[in-house]
């Protein structure tokens, strides 16, 4: 097989990388952006649930209180779903999220209820 060297290609040999590294570094990446779905989630979290999950604020269970969140998941996901998208008790619609998406808000209460 035959390598076309371009700008690019070169810029890494020119640094000692070769392409079979390059290409093994690219597949890590790959593998290793599964990963990054909890990191994101956390950074959902940090950007907008923790406003008031990390204290309690208003009566929220607080994120990791698994006493608090076990009658809640025991609703069902469809249900705590529908709580932040359309708003509950004191939690404003969207949950301050509103980029969010069902999946996201998923991911965010399972986070929580850990």
């Amino acid at each position: 097989m035959r390598i076309m060297h371009t700008r690019h290609t070169m810029g890494f040999v020119a640094r000692g990388i070769t392409m079979a590294r390059f290409t093994a570094l690219m597949a890590c990446g790959l593998l290793f952006g599964v990963t990054s779905v909890q990191a994101d989630t956390r950074t959902q979290f940090n950007a907008s649930c923790a406003t008031c999950h990390s204290a309690g604020v208003l009566g929220a269970p607080k994120s990791g209180d698994k006493s608090a969140w076990a009658p809640r998941m025991k609703q069902g996901m469809p249900t705590l779903v529908s709580h932040v998208k359309n708003g509950y008790k004191n939690m404003p619609a969207r949950g301050l999220c509103d980029d969010c998406k069902d999946s996201d808000y998923e991911a965010l209460i399972r986070l929580m209820a850990e």
